[in-house]
């Protein structure tokens, strides 16, 4: 959760930058253009603030790469799978796919 915390505090990249709907970033996420949001789009989307920290590039945050300088290391993969929790949550039809409704709700 604090990667989360950390990636909704960090500017977006000028690519991502100015979204101001929903539809929006369905747009930005929705690599292959089906206009609908897979779980790959979405981690990729969501784990860019991990990738811009990770300055040594080993695939862990460690304390010197989080803000304050303190805190648990994280794994790539432990972020990643943090991200699919909040997808499947965001799936409310549970179809494997979040669509602009669904980017829009709330978790279940």
């Amino acid at each position: 959760m604090a990667v989360l915390a950390v990636a909704a505090s960090l500017s977006a990249p000028a690519a991502m930058a100015q979204v101001t709907g929903t539809d929006q970033y369905v747009a930005r996420m929705d690599i292959d253009r089906d206009g609908r949001v897979a779980l790959t789009e979405y981690q990729a989307w969501m784990g860019y603030a991990f990738e811009r920290m990770d300055r040594n590039g080993d695939g862990q945050l460690t304390a010197d790469e989080l803000p304050g300088g303190r805190g648990a290391a994280i794994s790539l993969s432990a972020h990643r799978e943090t991200l699919a929790a909040a997808f499947r949550r965001q799936d409310a039809n549970r179809d494997g796919f979040l669509s602009a409704r669904e980017l829009a709700a709330p978790p279940q």
